[in-house]
């Protein structure tokens, strides 16, 4: 009976152990997101199912709900939480869009618009990162997301146009390429500068204008290749 009682105790510990980066999923979503102001319920639900744990190196992933980005190597970050979901957010995504994702990284970003029900382009400059990144989406059944390393100044002319465009370093202006990419409608969602940078959010009207949009400021690595040697215009 004793043992019986051990061994039940060991099974519930370890399915508390199990749960808990669920429980801390939860709690991320309704502190860092919900109660700010990450309003869209698609964005909450993908960030509830995306396990984050599994998108940063093993020595961090007891910090991978924190409310702060975290380094994966190579010079670059996962992003918090909180800008994911806001960009996200602000690229408005729905179920079968078609998006560029600049920037894999880990792939955090590509999984939770995948979860979205979005076909994703997502390119990487980094080869090891990229490599990495599309190992474990295909381990985690993120067949909608499609991972190529490359410079991500020029996009993905091929599979463009994009409804959403999803930025995840800063460039010192808009590239111009990834403009073109936009579809009617399409936002493109970034962050420009240098030393002092902005969130910026581009639309497409129909009209073929583009506009422009300044939402916070906010803190990413530099974009690096083709873009370091473009002329610095407005977009």
């Amino acid at each position: 009976m004793r043992r019986s009682s051990l061994l039940l105790c060991t099974v519930v510990a370890c399915a508390a152990a199990m749960d808990e980066p669920t429980q801390a999923r939860s709690r991320m979503v309704e502190q860092q997101l919900a109660g700010r102001d990450i309003t869209d319920e698609h964005v909450l639900s993908a960030m509830r199912r995306v396990p984050r744990e599994r998108f940063v190196p093993p020595e961090d992933q007891r910090f991978a709900y924190g409310d702060h980005p975290l380094p994966i190597g190579h010079g670059a970050t996962i992003s918090q939480p909180y800008i994911v979901a806001l960009m996200t957010q602000l690229a408005r995504v729905q179920p079968g869009d078609r998006v560029l994702d600049v920037g894999t990284g880990s792939g955090y970003q590509a999984a939770v618009l995948a979860e979205m029900g979005a076909e994703v382009y997502s390119i990487e400059v980094v080869t090891e990162l990229a490599e990495q990144a599309a190992s474990l989406l295909e381990e985690l059944d993120y067949d909608n997301v499609h991972v190529r390393a490359g410079d991500g100044y020029r996009g993905w002319p091929e599979a463009a146009p994009f409804a959403a465009i999803i930025v995840a370093a800063a460039a010192p202006t808009i590239p111009r390429p990834l403009t073109e990419q936009l579809a009617v409608g399409g936002r493109l969602v970034i962050p420009v500068g240098e030393f002092v940078q902005d969130l910026q959010v581009l639309e497409k009207r129909p009209s073929g204008d583009l506009h422009l949009e300044t939402v916070l400021p906010v803190r990413f690595v530099p974009m690096v290749g083709e873009v370091e040697s473009q002329p610095r215009s407005r977009y």
